[in-house]
């Protein structure tokens, strides 16, 4: 028997506290199609052994990103990341670490969390980090409300290239709160009418560059526009190493700059956990989320490390929070940290024009092939392609070759049935390149 202390009693209790006329009313919220009506269908008892066994089987049916030619990105890239880095953070000390309550006697997580901040400000040029979040959809969402707090207005416009799971969980943190969100149709190449939707009501605007479609985009007037409504820019990116190889946000007039760290130390691992990039200006800091580590020194002159800002006390303060966010992503800020080391300003440069060069070689082998299109004007390491043809299919054609060649768009948004998502970075070979051609060429003929 399981260990169940609450009576029906206890229960009923409870939900005369709460307004709620039975446990079922707790749930009004999830649909009544996401509803299960009956338990799972799986075995009731099964051994250790039997489970094991199970999955193997069920995992020898999957294809890993390791295995084959691999061009898959919209949000999530497979980079290479040195065994040092998987090395490292496997230590207990940074394994078993969590979120310093007591922060000044864990002056080694501290630390960790300062070089990271002090990357990620370099990184988006920008003149302060915070100690991370969850991903970047997360931060996206955060950054909005925050502009909230900042400007004391409640319209924020989403540019029509912000990666709908951005897009989607900003919606979803901002129906809570009475944001007002304006957002533009997913499509290349239309975002002529965000510039327009600016006005003395907005309290930001929020563009991504590289975007989704892996277009580069200026963000000078976007912030000019903003700026002059007395708006916030909120620049968004999705691949890090795209900032080692184009103007950072910060330069080009960005507030606010978020995004997702998993491209650097951090494996795509089915899809998370991933870490939260969060930069802003210095100006804006007391209203950032998450925490805030600074150096300073202790009575003796020596170096040290203190909690500077934590302004997510939702154990205190709650519905009135800056954030509600509980936790960050400490593990894999480390290992950003620890590849961001190993890589350094002249590696992280460097590996952003490798990757770039065989992202234009590609582009340049593909959109050659009759039935498909390149629709970039500019890229860095992912693109897109109009084909002929229905990209799903074709990405399961694709399959059969054994390459796993892109992300059909309508996966991300309705419409744009034609249209694939093609990234490369550092781990394609030419030979995978030329496998890639080779088939694609073929399924289009």
């Amino acid at each position: 028997m399981r260990y169940l202390p609450l009576n029906q009693n206890d229960r009923n209790a409870m939900l005369d506290v709460i307004g709620a006329q039975d446990i079922d009313a707790l749930f009004n919220d999830v649909p009544e199609s996401a509803r299960l009506k009956t338990l799972i269908d799986l075995p009731l008892h099964q051994s250790e052994q039997s489970v094991e066994q199970w999955f193997l089987r069920r995992s020898n049916k999957s294809v890993s990103a390791a295995s084959v030619p691999f061009f898959c990105g919209a949000g999530a890239y497979k980079h290479h990341i040195p065994a040092s880095v998987d090395h490292l953070i496997q230590r207990s000390e940074f394994l078993t670490a969590y979120t310093p309550y007591q922060p000044e006697i864990s002056q080694g997580t501290l630390q960790v969390l300062f070089e990271f901040q002090t990357q990620v400000a370099l990184l988006t040029g920008m003149d302060v980090a915070n100690a991370s979040m969850y991903d970047g959809s997360t931060a996206c969402a955060e950054a909005v409300v925050m502009a909230g707090r900042v400007t004391r207005k409640k319209k924020a416009v989403l540019a029509a290239g912000l990666h709908p799971h951005y897009a989607a969980a900003t919606q979803s943190v901002a129906k809570f709160l009475d944001i007002d969100i304006t957002q533009n149709p997913c499509a290349p190449s239309s975002d002529a009418d965000v510039l327009s939707q600016i006005d003395d009501s907005t309290a930001c605007v929020v563009v991504q560059s590289p975007n989704v479609f892996g277009e580069i985009v200026d963000l000078t007037p976007y912030a000019e526009k903003a700026h002059a409504h007395k708006a916030l820019l909120i620049a968004v990116f999705t691949e890090p190493v795209a900032l080692a190889a184009i103007t950072p946000p910060g330069h080009q007039g960005a507030d606010i700059v978020v995004g997702e760290g998993q491209s650097i130390g951090v494996g795509l691992n089915f899809g998370g956990p991933y870490v939260g990039l969060f930069a802003c200006r210095q100006k804006l800091v007391r209203q950032m989320p998450g925490r805030v580590c600074g150096q300073t020194v202790d009575a003796s002159g020596k170096r040290g490390f203190v909690l500077t800002l934590s302004t997510r006390e939702q154990h205190i303060r709650r519905e009135k929070a800056t954030s509600n966010i509980c936790t960050n992503s400490g593990l894999c800020a480390l290992a950003f940290t620890i590849h961001m080391t190993l890589l350094g300003d002249a590696g992280i440069k460097r590996l952003a024009a490798l990757n770039h060069e065989a992202a234009c070689a590609l582009a340049d082998r593909l959109s050659a092939i009759d039935g498909v299109e390149l629709v970039n004007g500019t890229f860095f390491n992912e693109f897109t392609l109009r084909l002929s043809k229905p990209a799903k299919p074709v990405v399961d054609a694709l399959a059969d070759h054994g390459i796993l060649g892109g992300v059909p768009v309508s996966r991300l948004t309705c419409g744009n049935d034609d249209l694939l998502l093609v990234a490369v970075t550092e781990t394609s070979s030419d030979d995978d390149m030329a496998a890639f051609e080779q088939a694609l060429r073929k399924i289009m003929t």
